[in-house]
C-alpha cells in the first residue's frame, strides 16, 4: 500500500536543531594585552632584583665602560666615531686627573660616569677637607687633560692631518672651559682657594654666554652654578664645607694655586690658537 507524500513526511525522524554560532572570541582590550606583560616582567625584576642589588656596587668599572660607550654613541652621530672616540678619550684622561689626586688626598672615589653632551664626573663624598685640597683636586684635571691633549701636537705635525688639529683644538677648549671661576666646574673648585668670592663672577660670566649663546648645557651650568654658588656662600660660615677653618689657606698656597690657575689658562688659550683649523664650505 502506498502513503501519499505528506503521509511520508508525518514519519520521517525529526530533524534535530542546528546549533546555535558559536560566539565570537572576545577581543581583550589594549590594557589587558599591555598589562600581561609587564606584569610578568615586574615579576621577573622582583625575582632577580636582589642579585642585581648585590651586584651593581661591583660594577663600577662596568659602568664607567657601558657611560663611554653610550658617550661614544651620542658623539658619533655628530662627529664620526673616530672622533667620538678620541674626545672621550681625552674626557677620560681628564677625569682621571681628578681620580688620581682624589686617591692622593684619602678619599676613595665612588666611580665615574660618562654623561654625552655634558661631560663626565667622578662620584665623591668628599674633595680632601680643606679649600686647599679642593683646588687641587679640581687643578689636577685639566693638568693632566692638557697634558693628554699636548700629546696630539706631534701627530698632528707628523702626519699634517686636520683631524688631529681638530681634536686637539677641542681638547683644549674642553680644558679651558672648565677653568671658568665657578663651581661645580674646576675653575670654581680653584677658586674655594684663591677668592671665594669670584664665584660670583663666575656665575655672571656663564649667564652672559646664555644670553649671548643660548643652549641646553649652558643653562644647565648657569643653574647649577647659582644653586651651587648661593648655597657655599649662604654656609660659608657653618657646616662641614661652610666654616672658616675650611677656607682658611696659606697665601704662599693661595699664590702658587693661582699660578697654576692663570699658567694653565695662558697655556690652553696658546694651545688654541696653535691648533685651529678654519672651516671652509665649498659648494664643489
Amino acid at each position: 500500500m502506498e502513503m501519499d507524500r505528506s503521509q511520508q513526511q508525518q514519519w520521517l525522524p525529526p530533524v534535530a536543531p542546528a546549533p546555535a554560532p558559536a560566539p565570537p572570541p572576545q577581543q581583550r582590550s589594549l590594557l589587558k594585552r599591555l598589562a600581561a606583560p609587564i606584569l610578568i616582567g615586574l615579576y621577573a625584576l622582583w625575582r632577580v632584583g636582589k642579585w642585581i642589588l648585590v651586584i651593581l656596587p661591583k660594577a663600577k668599572v662596568l659602568t664607567t665602560s657601558a657611560s663611554m660607550l653610550v658617550s661614544v654613541g651620542a658623539y658619533a652621530l655628530i662627529w664620526g666615531w673616530k672622533f667620538a672616540v678620541g674626545f672621550v678619550a681625552l674626557l677620560f684622561v681628564h677625569e682621571m686627573g681628578h681620580y688620581i689626586q682624589l686617591r692622593r688626598e684619602g678619599v676613595k672615589p665612588s666611580g665615574m660616569v660618562f654623561i654625552p653632551f655634558l661631560g663626565a664626573a667622578v662620584g665623591t663624598r668628599s674633595l680632601g677637607g680643606s679649600a686647599l685640597a679642593e683646588a687641587r683636586v679640581g687643578l689636577a684635571g685639566p693638568i693632566l687633560g692638557s697634558l693628554a691633549v699636548a700629546a696630539l701636537l706631534p701627530i698632528a705635525a707628523a702626519t699634517d692631518d686636520d683631524f688631529w688639529r681638530a681634536l686637539a683644538f677641542t681638547g683644549f677648549f674642553l680644558n679651558l672651559f672648565n677653568l671658568l671661576p665657578v663651581v661645580p666646574l674646576d675653575g670654581g673648585r680653584a677658586m674655594s682657594a684663591m677668592a671665594p668670592w669670584m664665584w660670583f663672577v663666575g656665575f655672571g660670566a656663564i649667564v652672559a654666554l646664555v644670553f649671548l649663546w643660548p643652549n641646553p648645557i649652558l643653562i644647565l651650568i648657569a643653574l647649577l652654578g647659582g644653586f651651587e654658588t648661593y648655597r657655599r656662600w649662604r654656609q660659608r660660615k657653618q657646616g662641614e664645607e661652610g666654616n672658616a677653618e675650611y677656607y682658611r689657606v696659606k697665601p704662599l698656597h693661595r699664590l702658587a694655586v693661582g699660578a697654576v690657575y692663570v699658567g694653565l689658562i695662558v697655556a690652553l688659550a696658546l694651545g688654541m690658537d696653535a691648533t685651529f683649523v678654519e672651516r671652509t664650505f665649498d659648494d664643489a
